[in-house]
């Protein structure tokens, strides 16, 4: 069974630096794109970083120049550093993955759980 934990949420102030992980586990051939996504309440879900197998990446005007998406492919595991944190940020950070099963699998997206990112004044 595939799954994606995330790790590395929480209470920060403003300015402030926070790192995410996510991890993905189970039966997995590789690994294409994987992302981050974040809600706000009241918001619909947005695209905050992401990245490709290839080390490619694409941010979101809003944090360009403040969050990094990195990746080791070895621990199947996508980091986003975020610095210089803002109080719009609050919200629940998602990890996206898209997934191969095996060698015959075409890749499908699996979605963490989820971990609250909260920047206060």
């Amino acid at each position: 069974q595939v799954q994606l934990v995330e790790s590395g949420g929480g209470l920060v102030q403003a300015g402030g630096s926070l790192r995410l992980s996510c991890a993905a586990s189970g039966s997995i051939f590789s690994i294409n794109a994987m992302g981050w996504y974040r809600q706000a309440p009241g918001k619909q879900r947005e695209l905050v970083a992401a990245i490709t197998s290839g080390g490619s990446t694409n941010y979101a005007d809003s944090v360009k120049g403040r969050f990094t998406i990195s990746r080791d492919n070895a621990k199947n595991t996508v980091y986003l550093q975020m610095n210089s944190l803002k109080t719009k940020g609050t919200a629940i950070y998602y990890c996206n993955g898209y997934l191969v099963a095996t060698t015959w699998d075409e890749p499908v997206a699996y979605w963490g759980q989820g971990t609250q990112v909260t920047v206060s004044t």
